[in-house]
């Protein structure tokens, strides 16, 4: 039911935000006139790593020039019109297109990156994979929004998301994906996906 879902509405999404699909790489291309889409590497269900598309919003070769840092709030990376994107989450429309092909689901854990390591305070480099709830996170496929996208603040720890997936996962249910889906639609009605303030 839940892969019925995704496949339906994903292309209801894709048709109905066709004229974004239009407007938005012209805005991107009219400020710097760089590549209109991020594709980056996540790793989905089972751990299979796929590609993942977003609009960019940041400068063109952000990584090479800054390195492949976590995105934060304020971001000198981000530019005007990835702004207004990442406000909005817009920037992620283009994961319609991972739904509908199966490698993402409207809701689950949010896609990692292979190799992606947590800088702890003592400045330790940290594998995610060897933060507890990582392996349980590829039980399911990853999502467009979820538990932790939603109700989680960007500056807790990755061990502390990786809670909020689990209990997802246990959790997961029709209604609960609905409130999450609804609840993602009002923050992005509001703009507010870069500038809100959850406690979990």
């Amino acid at each position: 039911m839940k892969r019925l879902f995704d496949v339906l509405f994903s292309a209801i999404g894709v048709i109905v935000s066709s004229p974004l699909w239009l407007l938005i790489p012209l805005a991107i291309k009219i400020e710097d006139g760089g590549p209109v889409f991020f594709p980056q590497d996540r790793v989905g269900l089972g751990g299979r790593v796929f590609r993942a598309l977003k609009f960019r919003s940041m400068v063109t070769d952000a990584e090479a020039r800054f390195g492949p840092l976590q995105a934060t709030e304020h971001d000198p990376r981000v530019t005007r019109v990835g702004r207004l994107l990442r406000g909005t989450a817009m920037d992620e429309l283009p994961q319609l297109w991972n739904i509908l092909i199966g490698d993402m689901s409207f809701v689950g854990p949010r896609p990692l990156r292979p190799g992606e390591v947590e800088v702890r305070g003592d400045g330790r480099l940290i594998p995610l994979a060897d933060i507890p709830g990582y392996a349980e996170r590829h039980r399911v496929r990853p999502g467009l929004t979820g538990l932790t996208q939603v109700y989680a603040p960007r500056d807790i720890s990755r061990a502390s998301k990786f809670r909020l997936d689990r209990l997802y996962i246990t959790r997961a249910g029709f209604w609960l994906d609905l409130r999450l889906i609804l609840v993602s639609f009002w923050i992005t009605g509001r703009g507010a996906w870069e500038t809100r303030e959850r406690k979990v």
